[in-house]
């Protein structure tokens, strides 16, 4: 898969709304990793705690690209507009999820919410593929990570 650079500046930018947004969910996060999170029960499949930053930086910054590649396009295309729109719910939801597991310590909510990011996910692929293929397929990790999260999510809310 190659992508070709027409604008550097949008690229950045593109990748800094991606990384904004998770660095947003950080604020929530990080304070609890070594104190809520550490007391809950977790499955034997949780993954180590080192493991998250790492991975959600790049699926970020995959995101990154995605929207560069969708923001190349003519943005007075109706199916463009939608996909900026959507991308941008799915961006919001992801934070959201944040506040609610980290912030408000709300497994049960946070896995609703998680429901509903995976859709709003499936949705954006689906009209990223629509505008520019490569776009959909940069957030096919990010769509199997969140399902991955919602698994991870459902078993620590039954167990808690």
């Amino acid at each position: 898969m190659k992508i070709k650079i027409k604008s550097w500046p949008k690229l950045l930018l593109s990748i800094i709304i991606c990384q904004g947004a998770g660095l947003l969910g950080s604020v929530f996060t990080t304070s609890e990793i070594n104190a809520w999170y550490r007391g809950i029960i977790k499955p034997s499949f949780n993954p180590p705690n080192w493991i998250f930053g790492p991975v959600w930086t790049l699926l970020f910054l995959l995101m990154g690209f995605a929207l560069y590649l969708i923001w190349q396009e003519d943005f007075k295309k109706k199916k463009v507009q939608l996909a900026w729109a959507i991308f941008i719910g799915q961006l919001v939801l992801n934070v959201f999820w944040s506040v609610l597991f980290f912030g408000l310590h709300n497994p049960g909510a946070a896995f609703v919410e998680i429901i509903i990011l995976w859709l709003a996910i499936l949705t954006n692929i689906y009209y990223f593929y629509q505008v520019k293929k490569t776009a959909a397929y940069l957030l096919l990790p990010y769509i199997l990570w969140v399902s991955f999260a919602a698994i991870l999510n459902f078993a620590i809310w039954q167990l808690n």
